[in-house]
């Protein structure tokens, strides 16, 4: 049986319904609703690769509302609509009656009244962005309840301050073809350490995401840092009942090095204390352009202490025979490249630099997964349709 047909065979056998639902936050959704986005995703990919057309609209808008910078994210939304036949619509506050005082309600309603889709980035402010994300849906919901909208637009989260389940999600489908299946995860040890950057007020949405999601599938989850750069109490607590659930383990150290130490994956990613982001975010409501200005330098002199928190080829060498898998959300702080001193070393850096592109690769359809079991109620039947359809994408 080809890939394809195994892929519709889990989706049409498996219980989980996502027909009507928001994609906010891995750990609200069950292990056999993952499993379906990955399993869509694949099924896309398959057909992307037979030259077969997945568009599955002829009209209708995917909204993208960005509200931090973005490459990755941001064209992988633009390629997953596109895929589906949407039409992507960028929402910019600076161009919109926003900036006038528009209500968050009033925005999600004027602007859903033909769409099927709102992707959302909202990574900034610590203790706004899942909020915001949960406020747009509610708005939607009355809307749709009470006859303002015909549909009820799906809202996915392409980064919250909490979680960024499009990238864990695409980390988790990158492992479990590199390994093989999800049931060659357990027991693999991943090691997500924080790492240098010559920068400050990265979030903490990639390690969140990442130990709240592995922590599902019988991993052995390290996660490290320095002293004091603590992330959301709230998901170590979620991380914590996941592994207990699942098998697997959760340990928090203050050592990269002993992390990474028979590490089946390393992870090494910059991010900024828990604390700091809570004074940030208190100082850009405040528009406290002399605070943050203090914060950054107070900020940046701290992590200078850590520039030892680098993935170089001498911490590699500790983990499983020395070939730990490295991976990045990108772009990586890459020592000598990008940054005079950084997350990773040139070489380690190069030695998997394919690896990154292909983890990368999955987001796309991830997010594509996310949108068409939001959208329509029997995902196997509509990709079997699509199969059979053998409509080219490029003709020739």
């Amino acid at each position: 049986m080809d890939n394809f047909k195994k892929n519709i065979e889990v989706i049409k056998n498996g219980k989980a319904n996502l027909y009507g639902k928001d994609f906010l936050l891995t750990w609200d959704k069950s292990a056999a609703e993952l499993e379906m986005i990955m399993h869509v995703a694949e099924a896309l990919k398959n057909l992307n690769a037979e030259n077969i057309s997945t568009k599955c609209f002829e009209t209708g808008l995917a909204v993208s509302q960005f509200r931090d910078n973005s490459t990755r994210t941001r064209f992988s939304f633009a390629s997953a609509a596109n895929m589906l036949g949407l039409t992507v619509q960028d929402l910019d506050e600076g161009k919109s009656q926003i900036a006038h005082g528009e209500t968050v309600r009033e925005t999600s309603n004027m602007i859903s009244f033909l769409t099927e889709i709102i992707g959302i980035r909202d990574d900034m402010y610590l203790g706004a962005g899942h909020t915001y994300m949960k406020e747009v849906a509610d708005s939607l919901e009355e809307g749709f309840k009470e006859g303002v909208l015909p549909q009820r637009p799906a809202v996915v989260n392409l980064q919250c301050d909490v979680d960024h389940p499009t990238q864990s999600m695409a980390d988790l489908l990158h492992l479990k073809n590199y390994f093989g299946s999800l049931e060659n995860l357990k027991g693999k040890k991943i090691a997500m350490t924080w790492a240098y950057s010559p920068s400050y007020g990265k979030p903490l949405s990639v390690p969140q995401g990442i130990i709240g999601l592995m922590t599902r599938y019988g991993m052995e989850v390290e996660l490290a840092y320095p002293e004091g750069y603590d992330l959301i109490p709230d998901v170590l607590k979620v991380a914590e009942k996941n592994a207990k659930a699942s098998g697997g383990s959760f340990k928090v150290a203050n050592s990269m090095e002993d992390a990474f130490k028979n590490a089946d994956i390393v992870y090494p990613k910059s991010w900024a204390p828990y604390s700091v982001m809570e004074t940030r975010t208190k100082l850009l409501y405040a528009n406290d352009k002399d605070g943050l200005k203090d914060l950054e330098k107070s900020c940046l002199t701290n992590n200078a202490k850590f520039k030892n928190w680098e993935c170089d080829a001498e911490k590699m060498k500790l983990s499983k025979n020395g070939e730990a898998l490295y991976m990045h959300c990108l772009p990586a702080d890459i020592s000598g490249v990008s940054c005079k001193e950084g997350e990773v070393s040139k070489d380690v850096f190069e030695k998997y630099r394919i690896e990154t592109y292909k983890e990368a690769g999955f987001k796309p359809y991830i997010i594509a997964a996310m949108m068409l079991t939001s959208r329509f109620n029997d995902p196997a039947a509509l990709l079997n349709m699509m199969k059979e359809r053998n409509l080219k994408r490029i003709l020739g």
